[in-house]
Formats: structure tokens, C-alpha cells, sequence
């Protein structure tokens, strides 16, 4: 199970790196002027391929955790929260305060496939973009210590083991 879990969140960062390296020009541009329309557009396509990769490592974690997705029309939120959370089976994946952060690309990701590119702002986009790699970097950090726990099998939740990340 371990082994085949994280060859598939693997494969899931790859992905992810890929998709930051791929457009690291803009990223790095947008962090000192204004985006244009097309690289607005191009952002937003950018933020919202982001949060889908990430949520499908959620997604992965949680068929083969906690035996499978949250239901309801907000299952994506109770996703995301869930992996902030220890369950009987595992410890928080992820911190609180990088749910936070995730949120505002789980909220984006819904504006972005409900509006007309020409709707997006770029005041209310440009946060998440120029934050973008620096979220990357501490999930990467915090699924690596995930990982870690349950390879070493201290992942359960009050072993006093493992990442040292709490449920509230």
C-alpha cells in the first residue's frame, strides 16, 4: 500500500513541478508588473491545473487512507479539510495553516470555471500566483514528512510519533 501510494503522489508532483517549471517566466514576470489579459488568462489556467494536482494527491490519500471521498456538494472543501485532520487511520497530511492557504486556490479554482476569462482580476489573482512556488515548496514539505511517517509507521494520530501535526 505505502509503496503504491507514493509512487502515485509522485507522480502527482512531477506533474505539478512540471507545470511551475513550464511557466516559471510568467510567474517570475508577474511578481514585478501587472499581468496582460492573455497572460491573465494564462495564469488562470496555471492556478487552476495547480489545485487540481493537488487535490488529486488528496484524492489519492483518501481512497487508499480513509476509504474514500468526502460526500455532498462541498466535498471538495471537506476534502482539503480532511487532509488537515488526523483520522483513525492516519495523521493530518497537511498543517492548518497550508489548508488556509490552499483554500484560496480551491476558491479560485471554482471562480475560474465559472467565469469568462475577460471576469478575472488580476488584484485578485496576483497573491496566489506570486505564492504559488513557495506553496509548492511547503506542501512538498509536508507530504515528504506524510510520507515519511507512514513508511516508518508513525503516522497514527496521538502515537506521539510522526510529523508532530495536530488535528483540531
Amino acid at each position: 500500500m505505502w509503496d503504491k501510494l507514493c509512487k502515485q503522489v509522485q507522480v502527482e508532483r512531477d506533474q505539478l513541478r512540471h507545470l511551475l517549471d513550464t511557466h516559471r517566466s510568467l510567474l517570475i514576470k508577474c511578481e514585478r508588473v501587472t499581468a496582460d489579459p492573455i497572460e491573465l488568462s494564462a495564469l488562470a489556467a496555471v492556478l487552476h491545473s495547480f489545485y487540481t494536482g493537488i487535490e488529486n494527491i488528496f484524492k489519492r490519500i483518501a481512497l487508499t487512507l480513509d476509504g474514500g471521498l468526502p460526500e455532498g456538494e462541498i466535498w471538495h472543501r471537506r476534502l482539503l479539510d480532511s487532509m488537515a485532520t488526523a483520522s483513525s487511520v492516519r495523521s493530518a497530511v497537511i498543517s492548518q495553516s497550508l489548508r488556509d492557504n490552499l483554500r484560496g486556490y480551491l476558491d479560485f479554482r471554482h471562480v475560474f470555471r465559472h467565469a469568462y476569462t475577460f471576469e478575472l482580476r488580476w488584484q485578485k489573482m496576483s497573491g496566489l500566483v506570486i505564492n504559488c512556488a513557495s506553496v509548492f515548496r511547503q506542501l512538498e514539505t509536508e507530504l515528504d514528512a506524510f510520507l515519511e511517517s507512514l513508511r516508518s509507521g508513525t503516522s497514527e494520530p496521538g502515537s506521539g510519533k510522526g510529523d508532530g501535526r495536530k488535528s483540531s
